[in-house]
């Protein structure tokens, strides 16, 4: 309703009294029904908010998820640790929302975005330019980190990690791009085509942050451990308690 009236939700605390325009009625009508057969709000009022910043949202893009939040908390807390370490990248990246915040907190890191969806990067762009962060992120157009030249202190994915057959029975499906979310048979297999590959670029001394499935905190963890045999390897639980962020320390 504060999206169809062009107002802030406090508006509406103030004026619940107030009789709903004529002229909205037929427009929160259309909302309505697009709510009731799935479609998500982030894709009717075309924005979302993550991590204290407004985004751009379009079919083109998953819709932000807070439990990505902690995967970007995580970041945050190992950049503040490790303040010589300023070189990222961010793959898969969507809409940006992980590259951006990381840019947004810290002025000096230097900000790579990958993805492999020329109209999601234009998203990402986009949202950098909203925030206020056009000249501070490098876009590039590409499938994972194949032929990348650069190297990296901490590399960051939330790749499509849902199991192909899992997914067929999701309502997500209908309205959000497959790219985004079919993770293969097992779900892992771009996360393990991205750990493979992430071997000769990430630096010593240096942390890659996955966003995994709930189910797959031990598949994961035994992955990474096997393409990263003297890695530390840990599996962070979100406020749900459920397996979330794989973290590698090279």
């Amino acid at each position: 309703m504060a999206f169809a009236l062009n107002q802030k939700r406090e508006w509406l605390v103030a004026h619940y009294n107030d009789p709903l325009p004529e002229d909205k009625v037929d427009f929160l009508n259309q909302i309505l029904s697009r709510l009731q057969i799935g479609e998500p709000l982030a894709y009717i009022t075309g924005k979302r908010s993550f991590f204290g910043l407004d985004f751009k949202v379009t079919p083109d893009v998953l819709v932000p998820r807070p439990e990505t939040e902690l995967l970007v908390e995580e970041a945050v807390s190992w950049l503040e640790a490790n303040p010589s370490r300023r070189n990222m990248v961010d793959v898969g990246t969507g809409s940006g929302i992980i590259a951006i915040s990381l840019a947004d907190r810290f002025a000096d890191l230097q900000v790579t975005g990958i993805d492999i969806s020329a109209p999601a990067l234009q998203i990402a762009q986009d949202n950098a330019t909203l925030n206020g962060l056009s000249d501070r992120i490098k876009w590039q157009n590409n499938d994972l980190l194949s032929g990348i030249e650069d190297h990296f202190d901490l590399i960051t994915a939330n790749l499509p990690y849902i199991p192909s057959q899992t997914l067929q029975g999701l309502s997500c499906l209908k309205h959000e791009p497959r790219l985004a979310l079919d993770g293969g048979k097992t779900g892992l297999d771009l996360i393990e085509r991205l750990l493979y590959q992430a071997v000769p670029y990430i630096q010593p001394r240096g942390l890659i942050l996955l966003e995994i499935e709930a189910g797959q905190g031990k598949s994961a963890t035994e992955l990474a451990q096997n393409i990263f045999p003297q890695a530390k390897i840990e599996c962070v639980n979100d406020y749900a308690d459920l397996p979330r962020v794989v973290k590698i320390f090279n």
